[in-house]
């Protein structure tokens, strides 16, 4: 593999079989994450951006609301800042418009909500959580989410409200590439290839678990999905058992190249691993993690256990990612 999975495992487990009780874990995307690219000023905005979703999430636990209220604050806040691809920072699509993705499960009775394809809602994680909660459905798509999302207050705006300059850059990029690549495969017998699914253009979903007082789980994941992606692309954030999954005893949230973290139902690996095997949750995380990079995937996962186990792994050079105990210590990392 192209990277040392037993120096994730050491470095996951360092963390994870501690005296130490998490109760809430979040990520904002995996990739080609090197400090040598990161200037001192990006590296303090991320730091700080991860910081306050934690920060939001632990003071709706310490006011005793749901690991579920925990995950929506966090990830409204990963939502709202353009530094991450979710919400504000989405990336574009080929035809140059954010397609938004996202899901929530609440772990006790297994009731998951989750929104795609979607272009005027403000904050997708609201709208998975009120498919869930006031609807018979798990998932909507596209415009019938939006009306659906509209009809029960949510904040609707105009498209516009996602674009950023950083992201439009991106996708001009990514498409010139993609002309480069169509160019050069000329001779019928190569395959022309989209940029979208061959670097990081991939990544950027940002996620969030939270364990509450009454000892119940929750996870939430929301994604802007692929710079230049095609054709209504939906990856694994929305789609319940392969980014997103909580039941009573484990939950997790996903994020990297959702193609093969849909074809090895990922997040519902770590689970079926944890009920069926009894494996811990670090070990069945890093299974998974490794399973996805044997079929060609990469990316990472946050997991959390209801005894407040934690567990982080990824195959990536990096993965922004952050923890916060039950005394309110608050660890960030950034580079593998």
């Amino acid at each position: 593999m192209k990277y040392l999975y037993v120096l994730l495992l050491m470095l996951t487990n360092s963390m994870v079989f501690s005296q130490t009780r998490y109760v809430m874990v979040i990520h904002g995307g995996a990739g080609t994450i090197l400090k040598e690219n990161m200037t001192p000023d990006q590296e303090s905005a991320f730091r700080e951006a991860l910081t306050q979703a934690l920060q939001a999430g632990y003071t709706q636990l310490q006011a005793g609301k749901s690991s579920l209220d925990a995950v929506e604050a966090a990830i409204l806040v990963m939502e709202d800042n353009p530094l991450f691809n979710a919400g504000k920072g989405a990336v574009f699509t080929h035809e140059g418009k954010n397609e938004l993705d996202a899901a929530v499960m609440w772990g006790p009775t297994r009731a998951a909500g989750a929104i795609a394809g979607v272009t005027t809602i403000r904050n997708p994680i609201k709208a998975a959580r009120a498919v869930m909660e006031q609807s018979e459905h798990v998932m909507l798509t596209g415009k019938g989410a939006e009306a659906f999302a509209s009809s029960k207050g949510l904040e609707i705006v105009d498209p516009s409200y996602f674009w950023t300059e950083n992201r439009w850059k991106a996708l001009e990029r990514a498409l010139k590439q993609d002309s480069l690549k169509t160019q050069l495969d000329h001779d019928g017998n190569k395959q022309s290839t989209n940029p979208a699914l061959t670097n990081d253009y991939k990544y950027g979903t940002v996620g969030a678990v939270a364990l509450d007082r009454d000892g119940h789980l929750a996870a939430g994941t929301s994604t802007g999905g692929m710079t230049n992606k095609q054709y209504g692309r939906i990856g694994d954030a929305p789609i319940i058992g392969a980014g997103t999954y909580a039941n009573e005893r484990v939950a997790i949230s996903c994020t990297g190249w959702g193609e093969f973290f849909i074809r090895g139902i990922a997040a519902y690996d770590v689970a079926a691993q944890m009920e069926y095997s009894n494996t811990p949750v670090a070990q069945a995380a890093l299974a998974v993690i490794e399973k996805i990079g044997s079929m060609g995937g990469d990316g990472g996962m946050i997991a959390l256990d209801d005894r407040g186990n934690m567990a982080m792994p990824f195959n990536t050079a990096g993965m922004y990612r952050g923890a916060i105990t039950e005394s309110g210590e608050i660890e960030i990392a950034i580079y593998k």
